[in-house]
């Protein structure tokens, strides 16, 4: 006891440092990092391959089957890549079906294997309890609806929201992760007739391939939305700040980290 203490008390500064190099630790871990990559590169070649592939048939239907002689659910108004659909344009669009259906397949299984890696290490190092699912003490009311009002006027965020989400950071990234993600890759399964052949129940539950259809444009317009506010408010909250989070792992923040962040 008495060594620790004529230790601790020639050398203050080194004790400090070690107590603050156990509580500021890396805002996002590496797995966290690379996985957002990865599979933000995977959403934009997903987005860019499923317009072209929309393209050439933009109407929507529910159940089974559906063809230009069913009437849609409903109808973009856009130009097919098909004179065989009926648009109500005068000219067709140059048919991209080859390269984007390959890259959409490529870039769906990418994200897939992507997801199952983040899941596991999400698990096994706690991630998704200490980060995603909302703290017991912002679990009231009264802090969701203020988050939700700082969103809806985008406010800056507090320095202090540098190393921790706020709760409807928490739900919307959880809603993400855990429903539009999965439903995604879901319907996208249900839609490849080699897949259903194997296992013709993930698109009987949902009532067909043209309904499993419908809802993978439903669950990407969702996610695009998701995606635009997400970068709206990492604009708002320091662009730079933020983007050095997601590739180093240390905000350029100097509000420090409490215990329950650091736990």
């Amino acid at each position: 006891m008495l060594v620790a203490a004529m230790a601790e008390a020639a050398c203050p500064a080194s004790l400090a440092e070690v107590e603050s190099a156990r509580l500021v630790r890396p805002r996002h871990p590496a797995f966290v990092r690379a996985t957002h990559w990865i599979a933000a590169f995977c959403f934009f070649a997903l987005l860019l391959s499923g317009v072209e592939i929309l393209i050439s048939h933009p109407r929507f239907y529910w159940g089974e089957t559906g063809n230009v002689l069913t009437p849609p659910l409903f109808t973009l108004p856009i130009p097919a890549s098909r004179a065989s659909v009926p648009t109500g344009y005068n000219f067709v669009l140059k048919d991209q079906n080859g390269w984007s259906r390959s890259l959409h397949f490529q870039s769906a299984w990418l994200l897939v294997f992507t997801g199952l890696f983040y899941g596991i290490a999400g698990l096994v190092t706690n991630h998704f309890r200490r980060n995603l699912l909302p703290a017991a003490g912002a679990r009231s009311r009264r802090e969701l609806i203020r988050s939700i009002g700082d969103h809806l006027r985008f406010a800056r965020p507090a320095p202090s929201e540098a190393w921790s989400y706020n709760i409807l950071q928490r739900l919307a990234y959880t809603a993400v992760v855990f429903g539009l993600v999965p439903l995604m890759i879901w319907t996208g399964l249900a839609m490849s007739p080699g897949f259903v052949a194997g296992f013709p129940f993930v698109v009987t539950v949902l009532g067909g391939q043209q309904s499993a259809r419908t809802i993978h444009f439903i669950a990407t317009v969702l996610l695009v939305g998701f995606l635009v506010v997400h970068v709206v408010m990492v604009w708002r909250a320091g662009f730079v700040s933020r983007m050095r989070a997601m590739i180093t792992g240390k905000p350029d923040s100097q509000q420090p980290r409490s215990q329950e962040e650091a736990g």
